[in-house]
């Protein structure tokens, strides 16, 4: 489905259909419980804060007018629901590798070891990012969502979107390659 189907879906919940809002939880959840992940790096955090978008949707649902694009909207939502989490942990929310094992972008996960090592060298450069630049890296790159939706949700400029992911990327290489350099056993 498209952006102006689920535009159609969230005016009818805002008119009182609230039971089509699990057409958009079932549409949205895993993305959702994607972009949590790669922002937290836990499983269980994740999993609340899909649920806690989806009740403030319910919540605030008189509030959308559909004037700007669904997943814009819902973005927005996830994204102060992630700052409030954050705030309340009072503490950065890194990944700990003490904690469960990362979520998987695919579906059938490779048993080379080079490769897992790869991987999990750059999650953990990730998780070394700013939270600012780990979010615009995981919104353009992980959700795919373009400049102009990532401008929108941030309140900036497309330029300034476009610089941000720039320097995030060159952050995240520079820490993949000190990390590199910290263990060689991740290159070959």
């Amino acid at each position: 489905m498209n952006e102006q189907a689920d535009n159609l879906i969230m005016l009818k919940v805002r008119d009182g259909e609230v039971g089509k809002l699990g057409i958009l939880f079932e549409r949205h959840h895993v993305p959702l419980f994607n972009y949590f992940v790669k922002l937290t790096g836990r499983r269980d955090a994740s999993e609340d804060l899909v649920q806690e978008v989806f009740l403030r949707m319910l919540k605030y649902r008189q509030g959308y007018r559909g004037e700007s694009q669904f997943t814009v909207w819902m973005y927005r939502i996830a994204r102060n629901a992630w700052v409030d989490h954050f705030k309340k942990a009072k503490r950065e929310v890194l990944f700990n590798e003490d904690d469960e094992e990362p979520v998987s972008d695919d579906p059938n996960p490779s048993d080379d070891l080079e490769e897992k090592q790869e991987i999990n060298q750059l999650r953990t450069a990730l998780a070394k990012l700013s939270p600012e630049k780990r979010e615009v890296l995981v919104l353009s790159r992980y959700q795919e969502m373009k400049y102009e939706e990532i401008a929108e949700l941030l309140g900036c400029a497309v330029g300034t979107v476009k610089a941000r992911v720039h320097r995030a990327i060159k952050d995240l290489k520079d820490m993949y390659l000190e990390l590199s350099q910290e263990n060689p056993d991740f290159t070959r």
